[in-house]
């Protein structure tokens, strides 16, 4: 299948890229022109700009793709094509720490992950690619803080679910001027639909990307989003997936529609769209696929201040429920025993103050029916109930939970309880649902109200709900979590401002959250 990797040649990769960093430093920024033998490259081949992410105290991943063109499978020759880069103290790159060479390889559609090794912690640095002459943007990236240290501050923007069609990524160029430590980013970075002739932007192809090169072109002009590209050149940011990224809610190896898509045909399509994945987002080596499998929840400290689990609830679930019986069947799984080990693990034995979930989907309950009786979205956490109610168990236990998800398209902040059945039973930690960047486009805000309002009272645990577009950051201290809700006047332009529409906090040792 395309984009498979074998177990010893994914380990090799692992290894490789985890030495890089150290035997980079005895590396020279080479010019370009010392392979004047080879054919020359294309102009462009940066189009798609540089990032990086999964900040460590002492690392953190840089990233680039080699692209020309990008909107055609990228345009570049089929060979492994040597890209120096360099990271430094300073814009002006006067004080470099770390130079080295990568390896942009076409069977990974020359993208370039670095894992740069020997990092000062709590640090702002610059970096930069070159190759044939032609010289990347300059990125700016910081590294965690030492795992020693208690106190201090770390402010992160939580994003998720940006449609193309849907409008422009206005609510970055707010968020670039925030300048937030770390961008968490939940899920849905592309969406997999066919173009529309209506659409504020249309999807480039004729219709949904299946093969490893349709789900690069997607990824493509994604990426080539102006406000999207700036942020990534402006702090690390964390991600992972939700279901966008391969097929509208798929469970595993399951599709949204079996009837029409084969098992083979899916994982064949699974494999695609997780290496681009990979080859698109700044992670490390352990994220390489290995066919239609790749590992994606991981686990990344900030001092003593916050620990962040990031999950992934799409490979390891079981099939979606279909009735409320079925949502509470004790059989089924979110997160997979594995994973699920991992995180209590985590969460049990932290050192941190503040224990971060980030999830692709929301936690608490959405109940949908006003008035007596329930009625749940299944593909959220309500449709895997017994697992769900277990952890909230688990919570009561832990210092100072607090969940960031996504995919809702709305601002939905909750207490997270002991038993959503019980609107008296404890609260055990905060949910945040950052609303969506673009999916969704402007919404009517007061038919928002008028349909979600009346809810209210049978979701007590609800603190905020909003229809806005836009994105949450939070101030994190061991006193609190500062948070705000900064939405986009409109998404139909590129150039609208953003503002803070409401405020809330999270205290230490106090579950729950509150308006401000």
């Amino acid at each position: 299948m395309p984009g498979a990797v074998s177990r010893d040649r994914r380990h090799f990769l692992t290894a490789s890229a985890a030495v890089l960093g150290a035997a980079a430093s005895a590396q020279l920024w080479l010019p370009g022109t010392a392979r004047a033998a080879e054919t020359p490259l294309p102009d462009g081949v940066f189009s798609l700009g540089v990032a990086s992410g999964d900040p460590l105290p002492d690392a953190v991943v840089l990233w680039t793709r080699l692209a020309p063109d990008p909107l055609n499978g990228g345009g570049m020759p089929d060979r492994v094509v040597p890209v120096e880069w360099e990271i430094a103290e300073d814009a002006r790159f006067g004080k470099p720490v770390r130079r080295g060479t990568a390896q942009a390889r076409p069977e990974y559609g020359h993208s370039v992950h670095v894992d740069v090794r020997g990092l000062r912690p709590d640090r702002v640095y610059w970096y930069r690619f070159r190759v044939d002459g032609q010289l990347s943007r300059t990125g700016r990236t910081r590294t965690a803080p030492p795992p020693s240290r208690a106190g201090g501050s770390l402010r992160v923007a939580l994003a998720s679910c940006q449609n193309w069609q849907n409008g422009y990524f206005t609510p970055y160029a707010d968020m670039l001027g925030q300048d937030p430590d770390v961008v968490l980013f939940v899920g849905d970075y592309i969406y997999e639909s066919s173009p529309s002739a209506t659409a504020v932007r249309r999807h480039e192809g004729t219709g949904e990307p299946y093969t490893l090169v349709q789900y690069r072109n997607r990824y493509a002009q994604y990426r080539s989003d102006p406000h999207l590209a700036a942020m990534h050149a402006n702090a690390p940011w964390v991600v992972t997936f939700d279901d966008h990224e391969v097929d509208n809610d798929f469970a595993g190896e399951i599709p949204q529609d079996p009837d029409k898509q084969s098992h083979d045909a899916f994982t064949a399509r699974l494999t695609a769209a997780y290496q681009a994945y990979y080859e698109h987002m700044p992670v490390r080596a352990a994220a390489i696929p290995d066919g239609p499998h790749i590992r994606m929840y991981r686990r990344l400290d900030f001092g003593r201040l916050a620990r962040l689990n990031v999950l992934d609830t799409r490979q390891f679930r079981s099939d979606q429920a279909t009735g409320q019986d079925g949502a509470q069947d004790p059989s089924l799984t979110m997160l997979g025993a594995a994973q699920k080990d991992w995180l209590l693990h985590g969460l049990r034995h932290s050192p941190t103050r503040w224990n971060l979930i980030a999830s692709q989907i929301m936690m608490a309950e959405t109940d949908l029916k006003v008035g007596e009786g329930k009625l749940w979205y299944y593909d959220a956490w309500d449709g895997y109930q017994a697992e769900r109610n277990a952890l909230m168990g688990e919570f009561a236990g832990i210092r100072n939970p607090v969940v960031l998800s996504g995919d809702r398209h709305l601002t939905m902040i909750s207490d997270l309880k002991a038993d959503f059945a019980d609107p008296d039973s404890d609260t055990v930690g905060a949910e945040f649902v950052g609303t969506s960047i673009s999916s969704g486009g402007d919404q009517d805000q007061s038919a928002f109200h008028k349909e979600w309002d009346a809810r209210m009272p049978d979701n007590p645990h609800w603190k905020f709900i909003d229809a806005h577009r836009g994105y949450h950051l939070f101030d994190i201290r061991r006193d609190g979590i500062d948070a705000q809700v900064r939405v986009a006047e409109t998404v139909l332009s590129p150039d609208a401002s953003s503002s803070a529409l409401a405020r809330l906090r999270v205290e230490a040792g106090e579950p729950g959250v509150r308006l401000v």
